[in-house]
C-alpha cells in the first residue's frame, strides 16, 4: 500500500477519515468505561454508600487503558502506512 499524498486537500480528508476508523471500538470501550466509572463515582457519592471504592476507580483506569490502547494502534497503523507497508 503506497503512502497517502497528504499534500492533497482531497486525499488528506480521506486519510483522516479512515485514521478515524483504526481501533474505533477500543476507543469506544474506553469512553464507555470512563463514564461508567464516573456515574458509579457520583451514585457512591449519592445513593448508594455501600459501592466499593475500587469499583468506580477500576472502571476509570480500565477506560483510561482502553484509550491508550487505541491510541497506540491508530499510531502504529499510521506509522506502517506513512513507511508504505500494507
Amino acid at each position: 500500500m503506497t503512502p497517502p499524498d497528504l499534500t492533497d486537500p482531497a486525499a488528506r480528508s480521506a486519510y483522516q477519515r479512515e485514521l478515524r476508523a483504526i481501533a474505533r471500538p477500543i476507543r469506544l470501550m474506553g469512553v464507555a468505561l470512563l463514564v461508567g466509572g464516573a456515574l458509579l463515582a457520583a451514585l457512591q457519592r449519592t445513593r448508594f454508600p455501600a459501592i466499593p471504592t475500587v469499583l468506580p476507580l477500576g472502571f476509570v483506569a480500565l477506560g483510561a487503558l482502553h484509550m491508550l490502547a487505541g491510541m497506540a494502534v491508530r499510531l502504529k497503523y499510521h506509522q506502517r502506512r506513512m513507511k508504505g507497508d500494507g
